[in-house]
């Protein structure tokens, strides 16, 4: 066979977290507050010398710090100078974005933490950019840098070259020395919200002609715990799981987690103290693949929810919340007391420990299961008094 009649070899998958990754301060999702900042500061000419990004893990610090460095290089044939807004693909964007120009330079310190390397930065600082406006040190995770090469960077960082940027990531700002942080510009980037983060993998399913569950996608966001990284790659994962679709049933199963209805349905029968018909659902829970140990995490999850609604109703809004945990859960807040909620948050804790160290993860949570529907059983202290009072 011919090289021309041979088939084309498939373009290498990507996945989504990379496909989808942001390019723009437009494409950023859920950090409104330091977009506003850095462009009224980019719009005024009040630009930073070195900037300070922490946060959680998969919110967006490298993705940032990259979308800074093509901001601070912009280049068109009508733009020459640093601007927020880049609308049109710049001269050196698609090199940055990449991670391969060669005046943006990145660094990881948790493989470069010494003194030797730090220096090799100050040994080139000097020098100016090749072809882009200003040579931009990335490092992240920097927290792991040594205090040797903390302590050479400061000089360094204190008055740097007008041709040199730094921007830093960490996700651990408390171990980043003081002297470092108030030489920076910080920004601490939030975990992104339920609703943001819900709708965002909504977009990107659609865009990949992938059908998907709304219960499905709540399932992932909270999961997630507002990391968009994290969401993507069980999207990713969710999509292979379901054959090309995102089902809820497909999620729960993926991530090992009980039919959410029946956690509920269970709790009730533990509340009105019917022992018999919580160990009944137990058994059918597990029976049909759920792991003692995430049910009563589920319990306890649960829980804490219609104690909180209790407080707080408006909390039912929540975007990660399917219609039976927000009504139901409202529904229980209104019946059962403070003091019964908070003792079997207790003893929940007590028996998730219990089923992780049991030989038998489903025999302790049977006992558990008995022990909370007794206790939930039992006259209040209040209600006593009465009893006795009233003969």
């Amino acid at each position: 066979m011919d090289d021309q009649e041979k088939p084309e070899m498939a373009e290498a998958y990507r996945v989504l977290a990379r496909k989808y990754r942001p390019t723009s301060f437009e494409d950023l999702i859920g950090q409104e507050p330091m977009v506003r900042t850095l462009t009224n500061a980019f719009e005024t000419g009040r630009i930073a010398q070195a900037w300070m990004l922490t946060g959680v893990r998969g919110v967006g610090k490298t993705t940032t710090a990259r979308i800074l460095a093509r901001a601070l290089n912009y280049e068109t044939a009508e733009i020459h100078e640093p601007t927020i807004h880049m609308r049109t693909p710049g001269i050196h964007d698609q090199a940055i974005m990449e991670g391969r120009h060669v005046d943006v330079v990145e660094m990881d310190a948790a493989s470069h933490t010494g003194i030797d390397d730090i220096r090799e930065i100050i040994a080139q600082v000097r020098y100016r950019p090749v072809s882009a406006r200003y040579k931009v040190y990335i490092i992240d995770e920097v927290h792991m840098l040594s205090t040797q090469a903390f302590n050479g960077l400061l000089k360094t960082l204190e008055e740097p070259p007008e041709h040199v940027k730094f921007v830093f990531a960490t996700t651990e700002i408390r171990k980043v020395p003081i002297t470092v942080l108030s030489r920076c510009q910080r920004f601490d980037l939030r975990r992104v919200d339920a609703a943001t983060l819900i709708g965002h993998l909504g977009r990107i399913a659609k865009a990949e002609n992938v059908e998907a569950e709304d219960d499905a996608l709540r399932l992932i966001a909270r999961a997630a715990e507002g990391s968009v990284r994290d969401a993507l790659s069980l999207t990713d994962q969710a999509i292979s799981h379901g054959a090309g679709a995102i089902g809820a049933e497909t999620v729960r199963d993926m991530l090992g987690l009980a039919d959410r209805g029946r956690v509920i349905d269970l709790f009730e029968h533990l509340m009105r103290g019917d022992a018999a018909a919580a160990l009944g659902e137990l058994r059918a829970q597990y029976d049909a693949g759920a792991d003692p140990v995430v049910v009563l995490a589920d319990l306890a999850d649960f829980t804490h929810l219609v104690t909180s609604l209790r407080f707080v109703p408006d909390s039912a809004d929540d975007a990660t919340l399917s219609p039976a945990e927000s009504g139901r859960g409202l529904e229980l807040s209104k019946t059962l007391s403070v003091r019964t909620l908070s003792q079997v948050w207790q003893m929940l804790l007590k028996a998730i420990e219990e089923a992780r160290a049991a030989t038998s993860p489903r025999q302790a949570a049977e006992m558990a299961m008995i022990r909370i529907a007794y206790a939930a059983d039992l006259p209040s202290p209040a209600d006593l008094v009465r009893l006795i009072q009233t003969g």
